[in-house]
């Protein structure tokens, strides 16, 4: 136990070495920085506009009101933060770096190579925005649909956003990881974009059988829409199982089928 405490402890510090080399990084270079915060800047006023259409129309959607679509949207904007400034950089870079033979240096070094691989590069310029403007549209959501602001429920919609980040990484790393069996992903990259923005709207605007698909077998409907389900009173003893063994099992296939993919990787030198 205390040495899987220090492992932990090891690792914990290492990520934050890792999040201040990245803010050094981002600052050397600022333009990069003001470029990606005025980017983020533009999409989190289109995400707006999202939030503004039930407000005009007085409609509800499939049983979300303006005010809980506003709370969705905040926590989905949240995520979307959270995704691009984590892991986006490092899931994308991960065909290059096999392709081009720089994963054999990363290798040598003494730390699991899965962790240096994806959560070596933190963005800040991607997450500020969206972290801030989301958490603004989720707590006016929140406050307006006079929603109990217990330690409860805090809680558990704190713990059901982490649930969403494990997802994430989990969900959009796998179709990364074909670069250890093809040259290029690009069209990977593509399909996981496309797959992450179906969370752009809660998951009752689709059919009952693509809701049980986004949920127990390709699970990206976890990643947004827990979170304000849980707050709303949405969320039966089942589905809170169930998003307590989602991340747990998506984690044990990342790790088996990286491990499986280092036994026939070759270095790009030979």
């Amino acid at each position: 136990m205390n040495k899987l405490l220090r492992t932990c402890v090891r690792y914990i510090r290492l990520y934050a070495r890792f999040v201040k080399f990245s803010v050094i990084s981002q600052m050397e270079y600022r333009i990069n920085f003001v470029t990606a915060f005025l980017v983020e800047t533009a999409y989190l006023l289109i995400k707006l506009l999202y939030a503004s259409v039930p407000y005009r129309t007085g409609t509800d959607i499939n049983g979300w009101s303006p005010d809980a679509v506003l709370l969705y949207i905040g926590v989905f904007t949240i995520m979307s933060g959270l995704y691009s400034g984590l892991f986006y950089s490092n899931f994308t870079g991960l065909p290059a770096k096999i392709r081009t033979g720089s994963l054999d240096m990363l290798m040598t070094q003494p730390v699991s190579l899965q962790f240096i691989v994806t959560l070596r590069q933190f963005n800040l310029g991607y997450t500020i925005p969206n972290v801030v403007g989301g958490g603004i549209m989720a707590a006016i959501g929140w406050h307006r649909l006079q929603l109990p602001f217990t330690w409860e429920a805090i809680g558990g919609f704190a713990l059901l956003l982490a649930v969403g980040v494990l997802t994430a990484y989990s969900v959009f790393l796998l179709p990364q990881m074909l670069g250890f069996w093809t040259i290029r992903t690009n069209g990977v990259t593509e399909l996981s974009n496309s797959l992450f923005d179906t969370n752009s709207v809660p998951m009752s605007v689709y059919s009952k059988l693509i809701q049980r698909i986004g949920i127990f077998v390709l699970p990206v409907f976890v990643i947004s829409n827990f979170p304000p389900m849980f707050v709303l009173g949405m969320m039966n003893g089942s589905l809170l199982l169930w998003a307590v063994l989602v991340p747990l099992w998506l984690l044990l296939i990342v790790r088996l089928l990286w491990q499986f993919a280092l036994r026939g990787y070759t270095s790009a030198s030979q």
